[in-house]
């Protein structure tokens, strides 16, 4: 009686087990990560005048070559500048624009802006996903008194939003570019 009841109990375990099982064939969607070479920040100053070009370019990517990172001029105090970023992908031909993307899938991107160095600027978001949570490839940013440091910019893929900033934000690191900076 006992060998009975065992066996019963293991052919019990053995269905439960199976039928307990997935048999969900329905492959999962793989989003695979964006390939940005070419990282531009255009800083356009309000009222007109020359803009101010950020730009890193790392066409090997991972290889041996260094990111070439420009910046084309310095800050004048006291202006506002409407930002806009581009990512590029150039290992393709024609290349891709990745900010298409990006902007396409805003709830599940945001452009962190951090200051180092004592630099005297500000930002603010200009553009939103549609929730009203802040996407930030369009922005402003205000140049304060004469100072000089870093400012880079980091996209979040999949971050928390809401957000009070990067460091709670979770997600992953899709690009972070820093640039040396100098307003007069």
């Amino acid at each position: 009686m006992k060998k009975v009841k065992f066996l019963a109990t293991a052919i019990f375990a053995t269905l439960l087990f199976v039928s307990c099982s997935s048999d969900d064939d329905t492959p999962v969607e793989v989003n695979e990560e964006e390939v940005i070479t070419t990282f531009t920040v255009t800083l356009a100053p309000n009222g007109g005048g020359t803009a101010i070009i950020l730009q890193t370019r790392d066409l090997d990517g991972d290889g041996p070559n260094a990111p070439v990172v420009t910046v084309s001029g310095n800050l004048a105090t006291g202006v506002t500048y409407n930002g806009a970023i581009v990512l590029l992908n150039e290992t393709v031909n024609p290349p891709e624009n990745i900010t298409v993307e990006v902007e396409e899938e805003a709830g599940e991107h945001q452009f962190f802006y951090t200051l180092g160095g004592g630099l005297d600027v500000t930002t603010a978001y200009s553009n939103f996903d549609t929730d009203g949570n802040p996407l930030g490839t369009q922005f402003t940013l205000t140049a304060g008194a004469a100072s000089s440091g870093t400012l880079t910019f980091t996209l979040r893929h999949e971050p928390t939003k809401p957000n009070t900033g990067l460091g709670d934000a979770g997600g992953e690191t899709d690009i972070a570019a820093t640039f040396n900076v100098t307003v007069q």
